[in-house]
């Protein structure tokens, strides 16, 4: 038993100093790659579609974009949005309470699916991740790896699948819909927008504009 006690805790300090170096490194490293993309690729039988870009490369409304869309109090928390986990609860946990910090250490660290281990690391390692990464490192590697449409992963790719524009390029009506097809992509459109992705897309927009006239925007600008 104390054989066994203390090879897990040596597995335990080993894990723990693995995710503290993956951490530090993709602070000024770009993750190559994800469990989901890799995933992805090996159910479609072929490469995703991926397309790294630096989010000075991007425009600033898309940022905005997924901001008010996923996450309209990204600059002021620590990785947990308390009072949106309070509303969830309350609500019977029919919303979602997932911040943007929780979502881009899920997509690069983990994997997909609701289980209690993966939530429990997530909520380890979100922390670390918000005391080591800048707020505007954190949109750029979420933009990065987040799934736009089957097999399309991050903004970079999805810019050109979608409008045939590069991300510098969006405006704020593309930039909104992209943002509004990320809770769905596989079943969202932004080039053909339902009217479901429309309204949505208009509430983005709007949504963006009120970050950057009050200053909500400052952490990633």
């Amino acid at each position: 038993m104390r054989w066994f006690i203390r090879l897990a805790v040596r597995g335990g300090l080993v894990l723990l100093a693995l995710v503290l170096l993956l951490v530090v490194l993709y602070r000024v490293v770009d993750p190559p790659t994800t469990y989901t993309m890799w995933s992805e690729g090996k159910r479609l039988g072929a490469p995703v579609d991926h397309v790294w870009v630096d989010a000075d490369d991007i425009a600033p409304v898309m940022l905005r974009s997924v901001v008010a869309a996923e996450d309209a109090n990204f600059c002021t928390h620590w990785g947990f949005d308390m009072k949106a986990i309070r509303d969830a609860i309350e609500e019977g946990g029919n919303r979602g309470a997932s911040t943007i910090s929780q979502q881009t250490v899920k997509n690069v660290y983990l994997w997909q699916g609701r289980s209690w281990p993966r939530k429990a690391l997530e909520a380890m390692i979100t922390p670390l991740v918000e005391a080591v990464w800048p707020k505007r490192r954190i949109l750029e590697v979420y933009l990065n790896i987040a799934e736009f449409d089957e097999g399309v992963f991050g903004v970079g790719a999805a810019a050109e699948h979608y409008f045939g524009v590069t991300p510098q390029a969006l405006s704020a009506t593309q930039a909104a819909r992209l943002a509004a097809i990320l809770p769905d992509p596989k079943d969202r459109s932004a080039s053909r927008p339902s009217n479901f992705v429309q309204r949505r897309s208009a509430q983005i927009r709007d949504g963006a504009a009120t970050i950057e006239r009050d200053g909500r925007d400052d952490c990633f600008e």
